[in-house]
């Protein structure tokens, strides 16, 4: 950048190091400009935007300078912008760390399997359907989403050592998230997601969702901390993603429609399906957080069996899944389509044994390992 400034004018240009001397000369902005552009160019530059009379493309043509002044404006206030209200970075700054407090990654798992099991159910019961409850399934989504809240927000709470190894982009490890913000969050979660069940479900399912929420609290906090142990560990977030979710949703849906629960040959291929599932993800879960878990001394099958087997073994019951879902549509034709059964569950196969190559091939990098897990995530989603 060439700043050129004397008693009478001020030029600025952006000098292409290419152009002759001769053809990017700075023209000269009329002086009674001066105040404003030179207050503008310099808060400009202070923020790291550079404004400039010409183009690089073409120096020799000169930018007129209504345009320029119109620019530097422009520039200065989206410079500005952010940081002209304090209160509204705060704002914004706030809302961005409470998302990534909540793991979307997460919130989708829950949403997508929550909206298959009743979409299940109501095509089971079509005559029963009443717009009345639309209402109803909503507060159950937003309840799940609080219980998903509350589960991770404790998590990140009593493992910010870890994460700041592991995950420091989370965000009470990265500093966005003060400890007593994140207690305010996942109080009101537990507190709101109770009330909403337990005025709209009933005392059974309000158990349920309870039994959810211990299980998440004993498996991050201390003294239980069962997250320390890899079988107890993983077994809690089989039950609670896998078996509670799919089970309290199809009974509840079932009771809001004035039916009693009965275990249909759909709803339990997806309930034990997708317990499975849960599994593998609890199994793989530790994978990219070797380090952070080894620095901490906490064990898990990661850290006690090695990366590369248990990729394999999580790729391995990942694919007794989609051999038993093609079995499944073989042998029971009247419960589930076969056309697009069988062939989506060996096209995923196919994506999972691909994956697992590329990671082999890539060594176990962390990169790699990272990719990983998300692919088991993306195939959770794909169900």
């Amino acid at each position: 950048m060439e700043l050129s400034l004397s008693h009478s004018s001020l030029g600025i240009s952006a000098v292409n190091p290419h152009c002759k001397a001769s053809s990017c000369q700075p023209k000269a902005i009329p002086s009674k400009l001066n105040g404003k552009l030179l207050d503008l160019s310099f808060k400009c530059f202070k923020n790291g935007v550079s404004v400039g009379l010409y183009s690089q493309s073409s120096c020799s043509k000169h930018v007129p300078t209504r345009q320029f002044k119109r620019n530097s404006i422009w520039a200065c206030s989206q410079v500005g912008a952010a940081g002209s209200d304090p209160m509204l970075n705060k704002i914004s700054t706030f809302k961005d760390a409470c998302w990534r407090f909540l793991r979307p990654h997460t919130i989708r798992g829950t949403a997508l399997g929550s909206v298959a099991l009743v979409a299940r159910a109501l095509i089971e019961n079509s005559n029963l359907i009443k717009w009345s409850l639309l209402l109803k399934a909503f507060s159950g989504l937003i309840a799940l989403i609080c219980g998903n809240g509350y589960i991770v927000g404790i998590n990140q709470i009593y493992d910010i050592g870890i994460d700041k190894v592991n995950k420091p982009y989370l965000p009470i490890a990265a500093g966005d998230l003060s400890v007593q913000s994140a207690w305010l969050l996942v109080i009101f979660f537990a507190v709101t997601g109770l009330l909403i069940v337990g005025y709209n479900f009933g005392p059974f399912i309000t158990s349920l969702y309870s039994l959810g929420l211990f299980l998440g609290t004993i498996y991050s906090v201390p003294p239980f901390r069962m997250k320390r142990f890899p079988i107890a560990a993983f077994l809690i977030i089989a039950m609670v993603r896998g078996f509670l979710l799919n089970f309290g949703v199809y009974y509840a849906t079932r009771a809001a429609l004035g039916l009693p629960f009965q275990w249909s040959a759909p709803v339990a291929f997806i309930t034990t399906f997708v317990t499975l599932f849960a599994l593998v993800i609890a199994i793989t879960k530790d994978l990219p957080d070797v380090e952070g878990d080894r620095k901490f001394q906490i064990s898990t099958l990661a850290t006690k069996l090695g990366v590369r087997n248990i990729a394999f073994l999580g790729s391995g019951l990942l694919l007794v899944n989609y051999i038993a879902a093609v079995l499944a549509a073989i042998y029971l034709p009247q419960a589930f389509r076969r056309g697009l059964m069988i062939p989506a569950h060996i096209f995923l196969a196919l994506c999972l044994i691909f994956q697992a190559w590329v990671l082999e091939q890539a060594n176990y990098t962390k990169e790699a390992i990272s990719g990983f897990y998300r692919f088991i995530w993306n195939l959770f989603y794909a169900e």
